[in-house]
């Protein structure tokens, strides 16, 4: 999403880029030299966008949307029953919803609360992060030692200071303050710089875990509540938001009575397997970053096979998400894949792909005879274009595909079915994904 917005942190996200684009090209720090610019993808760089602007931007874009937002209200308990679910808020108010999907981060009570287990790993690390003011100099930049990684930088304003230290122990609970920031950098840097006036103070660990399921019943889990992780890479807001777009649509299809409600069982057999993955790509970026000199060589070997095209390639799309592949079953290389986005020639003007997800429709586009498919019993749910494209059919990390003659691209921007010269499976695609036919 944010990818097509050009507000991506790690250049992919699987959405239409939406009026978030004029929001963001001002605020975004551009890394040009990374192996996603051979990409064939529009924003083929990665951009440093702080989670609080992420944040703002996207609640400005819920408020447009006129979604409705109840601040302050914690749910503090809930009852399901087959058609749907009692939630009671902390306000003493209460909700009846069909669905209830917990995006309540990392103890997510939504999640212990249905019963749902989350296995992991315990953290090896524990770091603080914060802003705050120094009143003395600091030495600034990223510093290594045998505790880990520590960095001091300066913001925007000149005065506020932005800091990370690895603490001397991991594991340690509670909300971190003042004195625990203080203890850290004195025992990094020999004294605190005369810390004070902190804007926000966050720990954060290598503590790695993901729900066994994404789907109880009624009740869903996505973001944080789903998953929890290293940050390396900032891969955790990019997979947060894949989750949410890809049970998004399909919540939004259930709840219209346009698809059935297994259409849910979807979103935990697309998306578990990609965080799993991401899991263990963040497990084995803390495992380099240590400091003892086994790790050290580690990273030596590491970083020479980082200098080959290929691993590099690989390493850019996975951290990126551009190489994430939904198992939609054999056939061709785009199917589960994220559609490119092309710039097609229809018998109204040029159009952009992307610009054809905005209203957040499927779209089945065909590229081969003009008014050669027919999908009039679901006219109602589904976009047909006819449309042509003369380039080449490219996709990261594989490379040049054969040209469809048709594809049906799903609302989250992956593709569902693919044409090869005639309609085969092409109605039992649009049945599975957007509800049965309707009858004339």
């Amino acid at each position: 999403m944010l990818d097509r917005s050009n507000c991506s942190i790690n250049a992919a996200l699987p959405t239409g880029s939406w009026p978030l684009e004029k929001r963001c090209r001002s605020r975004a720090s551009r890394s040009p030299g990374s192996t996603s610019a051979t990409f064939p993808t529009r924003h083929n760089y990665g951009l440093a966008l702080w989670q609080n602007h992420i944040e703002r931007i996207l609640a400005e874009w819920v408020a447009e949307l006129g979604v409705p937002t109840y601040r302050a209200r914690n749910v503090i308990g809930f009852v399901e029953d087959e058609t749907g679910v009692d939630i009671a808020l902390s306000d003493g108010s209460s909700l009846r919803t069909d669905y209830l999907v917990g995006c309540d981060g990392g103890r997510s009570p939504i999640r212990k609360a249905a019963g749902i287990d989350f296995p992991g790993w315990d953290p090896t690390i524990s770091n603080l992060i914060a802003e705050v003011e120094l009143e003395e100099e600091p030495d600034w930049g990223i510093r290594r030692d045998a505790i880990g990684l520590h960095g001091l930088s300066r913001m925007d304003d000149g005065k506020t200071v932005r800091v990370m230290i690895t603490e001397q122990r991991a594991g340690r609970a509670g909300d971190p303050g003042l004195s625990d920031l203080s203890e850290g950098l004195i025992a990094v840097y020999g004294t605190d710089f005369g810390v004070h006036n902190p804007s926000w103070i966050s720990r954060f660990s290598d503590m790695t875990r993901q729900a066994a399921t994404y789907r109880k019943g009624r009740i869903l889990l996505a973001g944080d509540a789903a998953h929890v992780h290293s940050p390396d890479g900032g891969q955790g807001l990019n997979i947060g938001l894949h989750d949410a777009v890809n049970l998004g649509w399909k919540l939004a299809r259930v709840a219209a009575g346009t698809a059935p409600d297994s259409l849910l069982d979807s979103y935990h057999a697309e998306r578990h397997p990609v965080t799993a993955r991401v899991l263990r790509n963040t497990m084995a970026q803390v495992a380099l970053r240590r400091a003892d000199e086994r790790s050290g060589a580690l990273r030596e070997i590491v970083a020479e096979l980082l200098g080959m095209d290929e691993p590099r390639r690989r390493i850019a799309g996975m951290m990126s998400g551009l190489d994430v592949q939904y198992d939609l079953g054999e056939g061709h290389a785009l199917l589960g894949r994220r559609m490119p986005d092309l710039d097609l020639v229809t018998a109204d003007g040029p159009v952009r792909v992307f610009a054809l997800l905005h209203d957040a429709r499927p779209v089945l586009i065909n590229l081969g005879e003009p008014g050669t498919i027919e999908i009039s019993p679901w006219a109602d749910r589904v976009k047909l274009l006819d449309a042509s494209y003369e380039g080449i059919w490219a996709l990261p990390v594989i490379g040049a595909v054969s040209a469809p003659t048709a594809v049906l691209v799903r609302p989250d921007g992956h593709v569902a079915w693919v044409g090869n010269g005639d309609d085969g499976g092409l109605a039992q695609a649009l049945a599975t994904w957007f509800g049965p036919a309707a009858i004339a």
